[in-house]
């Protein structure tokens, strides 16, 4: 991992042996410490070979290339896991942005250059600078979502509705284990609905209404407990809903205009898997 610095401040840090004066800018490609000791950190350097300039002020003839691979061994030490969710978050951020149309530059602020991806608009992040919303409602996106989105650990609302998204909802989504919403409705996607979307615990709001979707509802999705609202409405689902578990609180209204959807499940009288004719 190769970490780029556009701004480095050393301040924060205890460092031994004799400061430059009026804290001069070294513009020599070389460090001046004997032992330093950054917060959130342990690390410690010794140095052996020591010069002096007509300041006085003592440098490690270290070349500049050296000296960033130091301080990126720094900053994973003090923080590891920081820098690592930054980056692949904003890496799964900008997957997706590759795979959409922008006619509006809605997404112009998305610069996978930045260390993470919280000062990008349509994006809110929590105080440890984790995604926790990505907010592109009606933004009038076409594309496709993409498998990345489930690096997205702590995100809680997942609003794409009212684009113009293609294609099947990823698998990966399943692995948002905080998502409270999802809002995937007036779009065009395509393809059945992932069981693995029953793995979703934290789920409140699941809307997949006003799409294209096809194949059975996945009986696995009964099991979402904290499910308040489900509008599957105004696809091309078939076979049979069912009405247990977190299910049985919704009424016919979140299955409507589905045509070939046979009704709900009662009890086995009506069969779940109606084979062939239902893909």
């Amino acid at each position: 991992m190769f970490v780029q610095f556009e701004v480095l401040f050393m301040d924060l840090n205890s460092c031994s042996d004799r400061p430059c004066p009026d804290n001069k800018v070294w513009r020599e490609p070389s460090i001046g410490v004997s032992r330093c000791e950054g917060r959130g950190s342990q690390i410690s350097t010794q140095v052996k070979s020591l010069s002096t300039n007509s300041q006085g002020c003592y440098f490690m003839e270290t070349s500049l290339k050296m000296l960033f691979h130091v301080l990126a061994i720094f900053i994973l030490l003090s923080d590891p896991f920081a820098v690592v969710n930054a980056n692949s978050e904003g890496d799964a951020l900008f997957a997706f942005r590759r795979a959409v149309k922008d006619p509006n530059n809605v997404l112009q602020s998305w610069d996978p250059t930045l260390v993470d991806p919280c000062t990008w608009f349509h994006v809110t992040c929590d105080d440890d600078k984790r995604v926790t919303r990505v907010d592109l409602g009606n933004a009038k996106l076409s594309g496709h979502l993409v498998p990345e989105l489930g690096w997205l650990q702590r995100l809680q609302f997942l609003e794409l509705y009212k684009n113009d998204l293609m294609g099947p909802i990823p698998k990966e989504l399943g692995d948002l284990k905080n998502l409270v919403s999802l809002g995937l409705y007036q779009n065009n996607l395509t393809g059945s609905i992932p069981s693995s979307l029953s793995n979703l615990s934290s789920i409140k709001f699941l809307r997949l209404n006003s799409n294209k979707l096809t194949g059975r509802i996945p009986r696995e999705l009964t099991k979402l407990r904290n499910l308040k609202i489900l509008d599957l409405s105004n696809n091309d689902l078939c076979g049979t809903f069912p009405t247990f578990g977190s299910f049985s609180k919704f009424s016919e209204q979140s299955f409507k205009n589905n045509t070939r959807l046979e009704g709900p499940e009662l009890m086995g009288f009506v069969r779940y898997d109606t084979g062939e004719s239902c893909k």
